[in-house]
């Protein structure tokens, strides 16, 4: 009897030290679990270990199956990519995308990638971070000759990793043209806990000036950024319904390193381009620096309902169309003017007396951003005659405007500038007025939806694939 009860405490004591394990472990991968009621995670039910990757903006790479082998069609070629409805640019990419198609396949697969070069010069692939035989690595000189003008050359291997990886070209900067596209390889056996939603990010970085739509690879500095080729607002929201759990897969391949941070909820980061991380070193966070050439996959529980921005949080990454004056160089109406051509800035103009401010030096040629439109940033009814700023809310909240602005240095610092129609797509269904002046370069939104409104967008989608719209 005395034993009996000794085995039923010591039971005791360690069910309860499991529970309370079980609960930390719990708060510390879920981080603010919802509410009992909210589904958090479950397990796979697919006949498939995985989820489909969904790269928003980018297309996935159809593929054929022959003699047990998956056989892709890749085509490097240039092509027009739209960064926003205003902004086009020249860029390099694959099959018409930039940044390239997604390549999905399972772990154990046996794949020939046939690449058909249509570029205007030499070419060759590299598999970012998979294990493949050393002839199909794609170093041009070192392992292979080039891929030519016209030429085709396939890649084949088996694949015996999973996680996320990208392909690219080897051409470092035919890579800052844009040839870059995700390479994701589920597992055989479904990774735990399971994943509702499983989304693929590509971050870029472009350097354009206002007449010349082709970027400059060997630019330092850029002034546009982009997820999957969009700049926000462009950028497709990703949609979750609330309490499934959620990975994003986000790769980088630029000149600079992106600290992604998202609102509203923790993940933990369970993966890199070396593959899945033993789950003892997860950790927990809500901005991960994603590096040069590398891959971060993070998972949380969408338990926080709303419309949650996920956005670089370098604070130059969170503009478009950058330009290196601000302040009073801006302003019409005082200091030295920028952006005059070649006789303004020797002073060669006929308007006005000897010491008028019209016969003044300009800075010379300049990207002419600010120099095209005599108004500041289109923040309030104080602007422009007294009209209100773009899109008709720059006179209240954050937009506002001082009545001595003028007056304070280094005003003006920020712009406001709604485009909702501009961007309008049934992803952006619900979403509150004015919701663009938030978003700029690398940004997008992570919407964690109610199933009535994730059903909604759904209708809304299937419809505008049909010719439908809304």
């Amino acid at each position: 009897m005395a034993k009996s009860r000794r085995d039923f405490l010591r039971l005791g004591v360690a069910t309860a030290a499991g529970l309370v394990a079980s609960r930390a472990s719990a708060q510390h991968e879920g981080h603010q679990p919802p509410a009992p009621a909210v589904r958090t995670s479950r397990k796979s039910t697919s006949p498939r270990p995985y989820v489909p990757v969904e790269v928003p903006d980018v297309p996935k790479l159809p593929w054929r199956l022959e003699n047990g082998v998956k056989i892709f069609h890749l085509i490097p070629e240039v092509m027009k990519t739209s960064f926003t409805p205003w902004k086009t640019a020249n860029t390099w990419g694959y099959n018409g995308s930039t940044p390239g198609p997604t390549i999905e396949v399972q772990e154990g697969d046996r794949v020939r990638i046939v690449v058909e070069n249509r570029l205007p010069e030499a070419t060759v692939m590299h598999w970012h971070g998979l294990e493949v035989p050393n002839e199909m690595d794609g170093v041009e000189g070192l392992i292979q000759d080039f891929i030519a003008p016209g030429e085709t050359f396939a890649y084949e291997f088996t694949i015996h990793q999973h996680g996320t990886f990208f392909y690219h070209s080897h051409r470092p900067m035919q890579q800052m043209m844009g040839m870059i596209g995700l390479f994701v390889v589920h597992p055989k056996k479904a990774y735990e806990p399971h994943c509702d939603r499983d989304f693929g990010l590509i971050l870029q970085e472009w350097a354009t000036l206002p007449n010349n739509p082709t970027p400059n690879t060997l630019a330092m500095e850029f002034n546009w950024l982009t997820i999957n080729g969009k700049s926000a607002p462009a950028t497709t929201p990703m949609l979750a319904k609330l309490g499934e759990r959620v990975r994003l897969r986000m790769v980088n391949l630029g000149m600079d390193h992106h600290p992604m941070h998202m609102h509203g909820h923790t993940w933990v980061t369970t993966g890199t381009e070396g593959g899945r991380i033993p789950r003892a070193l997860w950790r927990p966070g809500n901005t991960e620096l994603v590096g040069v050439a590398q891959a971060r996959d993070v998972e949380f529980v969408a338990h926080n309902p709303g419309d949650w921005m996920l956005h670089c949080h370098l604070p130059h990454h969170m503009m478009n169309a950058m330009v290196s004056m601000v302040g009073p160089m801006s302003e019409p109406g005082g200091g030295v003017p920028t952006g005059g051509g070649m006789e303004e800035g020797m002073g060669m103009i006929t308007a006005g007396h000897a010491m008028s401010h019209d016969l003044g030096p300009s800075m010379g040629r300049t990207t002419g951003v600010d120099a095209d439109q005599p108004v500041t940033h289109l923040v309030g009814p104080q602007e422009q005659g007294g009209q209100e700023g773009h899109g008709g809310h720059g006179s209240h909240g954050a937009a506002g405007v001082a009545p001595n602005a003028r007056q304070v240095p280094g005003y003006p610092q920020d712009m406001w500038m709604v485009m909702d129609k501009e961007v309008e797509k049934p992803e952006t269904y619900g979403l509150r007025p004015t919701w663009t002046g938030a978003m700029m370069g690398m940004m997008t939104i992570i919407r964690v939806l109610k199933p009535e409104m994730f059903d909604k967008i759904q209708e809304l989608k299937a419809q505008a694939a049909q010719g439908g719209g809304r």
